[in-house]
């Protein structure tokens, strides 16, 4: 039987998921396929009944994140704490089937900023409150920063986040996008899970020749296109560290493939087949 898995979401045309993992089991030698599924979160619960047990694995976008953990029959440790699933893993049990839900947001944040930084990490600052928000809460506290800034657009829409750290044991300080610039430019660490373009005022307020000097502090922006982002491009230029979204995207699909497949995952060929797909995007 060839094996299939997916990524899920809407819209989902833009992925670059397939391109991640059926690279990985090219190089595994492995008969699997795997493809896009545009499904919104009224229709999640019945695509998922119809799966037949030829499914192995889902990789999930948002809101599908938060939205799945119902209809799972498992959700792991660092999952619930999160409160995001970002993959699914379906095992046959008998004639039935059992779901298991995930979180490798966190290993491809963790894996991505120590690719660029190996110091410790005692200052962070999180942009965004968002469900991948939550699992930037568990990476940066794995990297050494349990009290860490979280600067958002709204501090009346931080409930979600705010449950998420109390369940995870860390005590973030949370403050406004428009309060945060001194924080931000001094923090050792700054994750950014901003959609696309959300963070271009605070990429202009660094672009500005009032910023004296370099940065020190090394910046993860989760979005990748456009490529490069403008926050990214700013942090550039005042010669901070950066650490561009598809290299969080790579560490959290390696350790999907891993989970779903039971094998290593061949993180250079999943590289190259990355690159090659940025370079026609």
């Amino acid at each position: 039987m060839t094996y299939r898995a997916a990524v899920l979401g809407h819209p989902i045309s833009h992925s670059l998921s397939p391109v991640l993992h059926q690279a990985a089991y090219d190089a595994l030698g492995i008969d699997w396929l795997y493809g896009r599924c545009d499904v919104i979160e009224e229709d999640l619960s019945g695509f998922i009944e119809a799966l037949d047990r030829s499914w192995r694995g889902l990789s999930l976008t948002m809101p599908l994140k938060q939205r799945v953990i119902p209809l799972l029959d498992h959700v792991d440790p660092l999952a619930a704490v999160t409160g995001a699933v970002n993959t699914v893993l379906i095992q046959p049990v008998g004639a039935a089937r059992a779901l298991t839900g995930t979180n490798t947001d966190v290993h491809g944040i963790v894996h991505a900023i120590r690719e660029a930084r190996t110091a410790e990490v005692r200052t962070a600052v999180i942009l965004g409150a968002g469900a991948t928000a939550s699992s930037a809460l568990a990476a940066v506290a794995q990297l050494g920063c349990a009290t860490p800034t979280v600067a958002v657009r709204s501090l009346a829409r931080t409930a979600d986040l705010r449950a998420a750290a109390h369940r995870m044991g860390v005590e973030p300080v949370f403050v406004t996008l428009t309060s945060a610039f001194e924080a931000i430019c001094a923090a050792d660490v700054v994750v950014s899970t901003l959609p696309p373009f959300a963070a271009d005022g605070l990429a202009a307020q660094l672009s500005t020749d009032d910023v004296v000097g370099r940065l020190s502090g090394t910046l993860l922006d989760v979005a990748y296109d456009p490529q490069p982002t403008a926050l990214i491009a700013a942090w550039a230029h005042r010669a901070g560290v950066t650490v561009t979204g598809e290299r969080m995207l790579l560490h959290q699909a390696g350790e999907q493939v891993r989970l779903m497949t039971g094998l290593p995952a061949p993180l250079d060929a999943m590289d190259v087949a990355l690159r090659r797909a940025l370079e026609r995007h």
